[in-house]
């Protein structure tokens, strides 16, 4: 199986923490952002447009960014986004349901056995 295909199933449910994540350090565009998820993940996932404006979208109505136009720059404005002190909060919270829902998936997946190396 691919290995594109594993990670969008994977990742799809946790696009909003992984999004937040990138925005802790800076304010960040669009394309910045796609491509930073795609350096952090090891070049391994790349997110779609589509996916990150909207769940952009989700995560300012939910009040976790806001936007804001920044200067003009060679080829026009961009679109910022920056994460709030409740988009932090909210950030924190996932992560730590995200290791809670790891640990219980390992316990459940990873056995132990004899030959679970070679897996």
């Amino acid at each position: 199986m691919d290995v594109q295909v594993i990670n969008s199933d994977l990742i799809r449910g946790n696009i909003d923490p992984i999004i937040l994540s990138v925005l802790i350090p800076a304010d960040n565009y669009g394309y910045s952002i796609i491509k930073e998820i795609y350096r952090k993940s090891g070049e391994q996932f790349e997110l779609k447009e589509p996916t990150l404006y909207s769940s952009l979208k989700r995560l300012e109505k939910s009040g976790y960014v806001e936007s804001y136009w920044g200067e003009e720059t060679q080829g026009g404005r961009r679109k910022y986004y920056r994460i709030t002190t409740q988009g932090l909060k909210a950030y924190r919270e996932q992560v730590h349901a995200w290791q809670a829902a790891k640990a219980l998936i390992d316990c459940m997946i990873v056995t132990g056995e004899k030959g679970d190396e070679d897996l």
